[in-house]
């Protein structure tokens, strides 16, 4: 199975992944790819921080299960293919954790995915999230008016979604949603 975590920027997808694969060590969490530099908060391994040449380059040869630049910010993200010779059958379920147009992108190639839609529990948490992880004012601004559009969008397609209101409850009800995709045998 497929399942996306996706969410405007701000509500916690992150720490909810986090805390998911605390809970579910089964999943296969990919890597995204970003030319957006590392914040200082961030850890190391986040994303692959690569440079606009690279990751140019990487669209050419067809290398991304989708991609996306985000709200003009001229930061591109994607989520490198995996090679089907690598993955065992039976493997892991496979953990998505994307912007929403990538999420689209996945759901348009793969119908049968599974949309989980982490929302904050008001846009006053979401600008709080935003400043605390050092987002400048015009990226808040920014990201605060892009979340809109996505919360409607969002909201819309996703096939569940989550108020993350507290990291340990959200995980959880995130877990559960997952379990309710296991296959029984």
């Amino acid at each position: 199975m497929i399942f996306i975590v996706s969410g405007p920027g701000g509500v916690g997808k992150g720490t909810v992944v986090t805390r998911l694969l605390e809970l579910r060590p089964d999943l296969w969490l990919s890597r995204s790819w970003t030319t957006r530099p590392r914040r200082p908060t961030e850890p190391e391994d986040a994303y692959v921080f690569v440079d606009r040449p690279t990751f140019e380059n990487r669209i050419r040869e067809d290398g991304f299960l989708e991609w996306t630049e985000f709200a003009g910010t001229q930061a591109l993200y994607g989520t490198p293919l995996i090679d089907p010779t690598a993955v065992e059958p039976g493997g892991p379920d496979v953990l998505l954790e994307i912007e929403l147009d990538g999420a689209q992108q996945v759901k348009r190639r793969y119908p049968e995915a599974v949309l989980i839609f982490i929302v904050a529990p008001s846009t006053e948490d979401q600008e709080k999230r935003l400043r605390h992880r050092g987002d400048d004012d015009e990226m808040v601004s920014r990201r605060l008016a892009v979340g809109a559009k996505e919360l409607e969008i969002g909201e819309r397609i996703a096939d569940h979604v989550v108020v993350n209101d507290d990291v340990e409850r959200a995980a959880n009800e995130v877990a559960g949603i997952l379990a309710g995709y296991s296959d029984p045998g």
